[in-house]
């Protein structure tokens, strides 16, 4: 059985831990607010351009526009992995660096070549680690992104694709749900697809009404025609590029603010842990103190009596 002092050093030592844990764990909650304004903020805007280019898209000319072109053979896919720059976090970036790793697996299955796209120190070190070279890599703005680096990214593929360089890509990514929880997203960003951000993120009903009329549409009704002006290729192919930017940059903060939660969470689990460790090691220490006494008074009445004797 441990001594008394083993057992106070190792309660300084969880004590010790216990108050960095805690100061994380407020350091995150603090973070989380700012994060899911950005959220806020940003999120009209991301269902507006994603629903209005779907509703749009059917009356212009695939021809005049590369990038709503679907690719006849799927060569080439890229996948963009957003992940924090720190650890602590839970199961945050496993998440995603496992799925992407599974859907890695499943393209090549299919006869596609698949090159990634890193965000985040964490996904760099683990494609890295596995000497996958990622054609992009953004690190130490996991937790306050940058709209310049959707643009770069974005600016990739748009080219690539355009090219015939890539044929699909895709994000994966935390979204924060709440403060709380935090779902995995696979978003196919190209070719186009006719999922609204309701349906991706699972938005409640509150979130959706300000967009009904996009996505509620009445296919009784006959169809209007729509005109371009000045001319089809400028309107969509403005429309394709703020769709790419924002399809990047929101999922940098939706990531960001998941990071906080996740966080949050773990760094709570963690205090919690410290606190249920002191009790276990403070009750030791009681023992083996109460141990420690009732051998001390045994030992004295023991050598009372033999002086009596």
């Amino acid at each position: 059985m441990p001594n008394l002092h083993d057992i106070e050093r190792r309660i300084k030592s969880v004590n010790s831990t216990k108050q960095i844990t805690r100061t994380m764990e407020m350091v995150a909650a603090a973070k989380i607010r700012r994060a899911s304004e950005r959220i806020e903020s940003a999120l009209p805007w991301a269902v507006a351009i994603s629903d209005m280019l779907i509703s749009t898209a059917k009356y212009a000319h695939l021809d005049n526009e590369p990038l709503l072109q679907v690719h006849d053979e799927v060569k080439r896919v890229l996948i963009v992995a957003v992940t924090s720059d720190r650890g602590l976090a839970g199961g945050f970036n496993t998440n995603v660096l496992r799925y992407v790793e599974k859907l890695t697996k499943e393209k090549q299955r299919e006869g596609a070549e698949v090159e990634v796209a890193a965000c985040g120190k964490k996904a760099i070190g683990y494609f890295t680690y596995r000497g996958i070279d990622p054609v992009f890599s953004f690190a130490g703005y996991s937790a306050d992104p940058e709209f310049s680096q959707a643009a770069e990214l974005s600016g990739y593929v748009m080219s690539a694709y355009a090219e015939g360089k890539l044929d699909e890509v895709f994000i994966v990514y935390n979204h924060a749900k709440n403060a709380a929880e935090q779902t995995l997203v696979e978003q196919q960003v190209l070719p186009v697809k006719e999922e609204s951000y309701a349906d991706l993120l699972g938005l409640t009903a509150k979130q959706e009404d300000i967009f009904k009329s996009f996505r509620e549409r009445d296919d009784s009704a006959i169809p209007g025609d729509i005109d371009f002006e000045p001319s089809t290729e400028s309107v969509m192919s403005y429309m394709m590029n703020a769709y790419l930017n924002n399809a990047f940059y929101y999922a940098m903060l939706d990531s960001a603010a998941g990071e906080q939660g996740a966080r949050r969470n773990a760094m709570k689990s963690a205090t919690d842990n410290a606190n249920e460790m002191v009790s276990t090691l403070e009750r030791v220490y009681n023992t083996v103190r109460q141990g420690a006494i009732t051998t001390e008074i045994t030992e004295i009445v023991g050598g009372a009596a033999a002086l009596e004797d």
